[in-house]
């Protein structure tokens, strides 16, 4: 039995529709795959960037970053009060060419994210130089070591503590913890001028470094069998402190030499049970205190 010419042409016909359709969503693919980045690429355009500006906002924070010899200026704006703060410290040499761009409060609250409070000064600055581990274990004093602490508040406020108290510098996480600008250093009220801050890729090394220079590595943590004001001060000192509510990675804890609590009341002794601990910021300027007293 033959088939009808006509049935036939809607067979071929229907074929070549398909042959095209097929062609078409093949070559579109292609073109979707060749526009994307390597994946290798796309994971690594955060670090290739490290040299971009940083942001800062505040007056102690632009101020202090200003009078920094390890900061370049690249973009200065101010309102007129701003201004105003700017000429106050411009007798200092290297603020002679510092010119800020004058706008109004409402300009410059578009400059920065939507709940920062800029106080009249936004500045563009280089990042600070690098600072090696090496570098702050000579420096004396204790070494706060932050662990995987993310809020950019709770850093900052850290670092303002430890400028007080004249710690030696903090080593954070080079990842899963903030960027040194912005809400960090308005919080740290210019101390990120003053204390070195180090970035370290593998937490659990840097802390077996320390110990092995001598550092005794202290743990803060509720488990802890001393407090810290029990701790001999007489000898360099290294305190890590994990993120609230998670506290200590295990690795971590595991690599301390000694684990160690906050000198609070007992629970159901004149407190209650739900503040027998404090913010991570907190706890590290009583610890501060405590070691350097």
């Amino acid at each position: 039995m033959h088939n009808h010419p006509l049935a036939t042409f809607k067979i071929l016909n229907q074929k070549t529709v398909t042959e095209c359709l097929h062609n078409n969503i093949a070559s579109l693919i292609r073109v979707c795959m060749s526009k994307r980045k390597p994946k290798n690429q796309r994971k690594n355009s955060k670090s290739n960037n490290s040299d971009a500006p940083v942001r800062l906002y505040g007056t102690h924070a632009v101020c202090a970053a200003l009078q920094n010899p390890q900061r370049q200026v690249i973009k200065l704006w101010a309102t007129a009060n701003g201004a105003k703060t700017i000429s106050d410290l411009s007798t200092a040499p290297e603020l002679a060419h510092v010119t800020p761009d004058q706008l109004s409060p409402n300009e410059l609250s578009r400059l920065v994210p939507p709940d920062a409070v800029h106080q009249g000064l936004v500045a563009d600055v280089s990042p600070l130089p690098d600072t090696s581990l090496e570098t702050i274990m000579a420096r004396g004093g204790p070494i706060i070591v932050l662990d995987q602490i993310v809020d950019p508040r709770n850093v900052g406020a850290i670092l303002r503590a430890a400028a007080v108290f004249g710690a030696a510098g903090i080593i954070v996480t080079r990842h899963h913890s903030p960027p040194a600008e912005g809400a960090l250093a308005k919080t740290a009220s210019g101390a990120l001028e003053i204390v070195p801050l180090v970035a370290v890729a593998n937490l659990a090394r840097s802390l077996t470094t320390l110990a092995d220079a001598g550092f005794m590595v202290l743990g803060l943590d509720e488990r802890g069998t001393q407090t810290i004001d029990q701790i001999d001060t007489n000898q360099p000192l290294v305190c890590v402190m994990g993120a609230e509510g998670k506290g200590l990675r295990r690795l971590t804890r595991e690599t301390c030499t000694e684990l160690v609590r906050l000198p609070t009341g007992e629970a159901g002794a004149d407190t209650h049970n739900e503040f027998v601990t404090l913010n991570v910021a907190t706890a590290a300027a009583i610890t501060l205190y405590a070691l350097t007293r």
